[in-house]
């Protein structure tokens, strides 16, 4: 049984809850204002929703129509909500204002005051149209930041335009102001003679409305890749994001696949890097830690390559102006052009790594532009290049030709000693060898050592080719782009790996090498393990035509010359070595005193034959 003092203090709670209750319900007026509030925000949501079936794509435009038709009061409401003291920014009339020079054209927009176009003048798209780095449908820009309890957007944001002439500049400022104190302000300039957008931030009077302890605001900038050459795959597979520390540093998201990363470090620009061209944003103080990257593959049938995103981080001092310096490069993926800026922008170019660098920028590309100026057809660009990198190397294949005559010439004897030692010991045979070679003053890897030399300069050729976009869309006999793969037949079906053309450069090259490897078989009769070294010489070339198939056609067609001037060059100097000569030489040379001093190559490998026979030795014994 519950007593009366228990009662009376149950009847006292309920008492004073709906006393409370009472006292804090709001009045008929205050009913009748909160209703008329939600009506119009209904009615709001319900016309947008009906001028979003209604308009005509012709008639939309980014300023909401129906503002026009609600009570100012409905209308402060909403956008006090939703903006704050950005409330009267938020709409607006949105306006195309362009910045032009010779080489680009640059599209911005008053609504986010970002940039929406950017076109390349002096180049074409695989479709012969204006090349487009990104467009109103495939770019955001947006500068994100915490007031009163709300995140504001820039890119909601009306802007005020006002275009000036400075020097060699064009300048356009874009101006979202409160009043005159407090605004936020884009600076946009391009002069007359480049690729680069100088950018620049400015907020004034807004450490009060950003809450104090907010240090960091954020920037984001996403562009979605538009498909600019013949070969989607190609173009996809070398499109991602690269990226330099402040020590210049350089490094990139995965290029083949999707990826996404969080930068810790301070960085000074994000290239949004595509096959030719690059959107690139620079930040020579460097953005703060953290910076969000990210890759994105797209749709096959879609006429973008990838969705490029980044989120940067920028510092927030509370002073009464905060400005942020910037810039953009929308342009060509030139060496030169990049180098240019001295910003380390040419180091995405996949010049290949090392000695393979090292032979591109200081060999390859100088004879290149060296050639170019004399406004020559790529192809004859190519054919005199590959000539002058032979006469370069002449002396290595002369020495590499002459040691192998000198193997040829040494090959009865050779033969004799292979049969002689066959059931013997073989580090018997082997001295018996080194004894020949040192007797006959031949060294068994003159030939390899001058091949090997010459391998950068194929390597480096590999990843030039395919980057230089000098060769793009430059013609030459069949092939209607140099960089891109040349058909002269399109397959009804696919094939794995090879593709669905054919590409007779890559035929060519590839027939050619086979028939360089017949040539030069002669030196492996006789030798089970250069034997099998032979078959896949042969193979070799096979699986690079399946490869180089959808290359770029100036790199096979370098390969096909290379091999033509090799034959020449062989059969020149076939003409011009006497065997019997040399022959004689060798005897002469086996008849002269011998040292029994061993070069360190010769005692090494005889340390090496030991080794193997007293290992041979041991095991047998078990």
């Amino acid at each position: 049984m519950l007593d009366k003092n228990y009662i009376t203090g149950i009847v006292l709670i309920f008492a004073i809850l709906i006393g409370f209750s009472v006292y804090n319900s709001p009045s008929e007026s205050e009913l009748a204002k909160t209703k008329r509030t939600q009506d119009s925000l209904e009615l709001i949501i319900t016309k947008q929703q009906e001028a979003k079936i209604q308009l005509a794509p012709e008639q939309k435009t980014t300023q909401t129509p129906e503002l026009l038709t609600i009570s100012d009061s409905a209308k402060q409401v909403m956008l006090s909500e939703q903006f704050g003291v950005f409330a009267a920014l938020s709409n607006g009339e949105s306006k195309n204002v362009t910045l032009e020079n010779d080489f680009i054209k640059v599209t911005l927009n008053t609504k986010g005051a970002r940039v929406t176009d950017v076109e390349l003048k002096n180049y074409k798209d695989y479709k012969k149209n204006p090349l487009h780095l990104s467009n109103p449908d495939s770019s955001k820009f947006s500068l994100t930041f915490p007031s009163q309890n709300r995140i504001i957007k820039t890119d909601s944001l009306f802007f005020i335009p006002t275009i000036k002439d400075v020097g060699t500049k064009k300048i356009l400022e874009l101006k979202a102001a409160i009043n005159e104190t407090q605004y936020i302000l884009y600076k946009y300039s391009l002069d007359k003679e480049t690729y680069k957008l100088d950018f620049s931030i400015q907020l004034a009077g807004l450490q009060n409305i950003i809450p104090f302890n907010t240090n960091q605001i954020e920037l984001s900038w996403m562009i979605k890749a538009l498909q600019q050459e013949k070969s989607r795959s190609n173009e996809a597979n070398v499109t991602s994001i690269f990226y330099t520390f402040m020590d210049g540093e350089l490094d990139n998201l995965s290029e083949t696949s999707n990826d996404k990363q969080t930068i810790q470090n301070s960085i000074k620009w994000v290239s949004f890097k595509q096959a030719y061209f690059c959107s690139v944003l620079i930040f020579p103080s460097g953005f703060d830690k953290p910076t969000e990257l990210e890759t994105v593959a797209l749709n096959d049938s879609s006429k973008f390559t990838k969705q490029l995103s980044a989120s940067f981080t920028l510092p927030y001092k509370h002073n009464n102006i905060e400005t942020y310096d910037m810039s953009f490069y929308y342009g060509p993926n030139h060496h030169q052009t990049l180098s240019a800026l001295g910003i380390g922008l040419e180091k995405q170019i996949n010049l290949g790594w090392g000695i393979i660098r090292w032979v591109n920028q200081y060999a390859v590309i100088p004879i290149f532009n060296f050639l170019s100026r004399f406004d020559l057809n790529m192809g004859i660009v190519i054919l005199l290049m590959t000539i002058i990198l032979k006469t370069v190397l002449f002396p290595l294949t002369y020495k590499a030709y002459l040691s192998s005559a000198k193997m040829k010439v040494l090959k009865p004897e050779m033969d004799e000693l292979n049969a002689k030692f066959e059931k013997e010991d073989p580090l018997k045979k082997q001295q018996a060898v080194m004894a020949l070679y040192r007797k006959a003053g031949v060294n068994p890897l003159g030939g390899c050592i001058p091949m090997l030399l010459q391998l950068p300069i194929l390597l480096a050729m590999f990843r030039f080719f395919p980057t230089s976009i000098e060769l793009r869309q430059k013609a030459f006999l069949w092939a209607d782009d140099l960089s891109s793969y040349d058909t002269i037949l399109n397959l009804p079906f696919m094939i794995p790996v090879y593709g669905d053309h054919v590409s007779l450069f890559t035929i060519l090259m590839t027939v050619s090498t086979i028939i360089y490897t017949r040539m030069n078989s002669s030196q492996f009769a006789g030798n089970a393990q250069m034997e099998q070294m032979k078959w896949i010489m042969y193979l070799m070339p096979i699986l690079f035509m399946f490869t180089l198939n959808s290359y770029a056609s100036g790199l096979s067609y370098y390969y096909f010359i290379a091999n033509m001037l090799t034959f020449s060059i062989q059969y020149a100097m076939k003409l011009s070595i006497d065997e019997d000569k040399i022959h004689k030489k060798i005897q002469e040379n086996k008849n002269k005193p011998q040292s029994n001093k061993k070069s360190k190559w010769q005692q090494k490998l005889e340390d090496i034959q030991k080794q193997q026979t007293l290992v041979a030795k041991q095991k047998g014994k078990k």
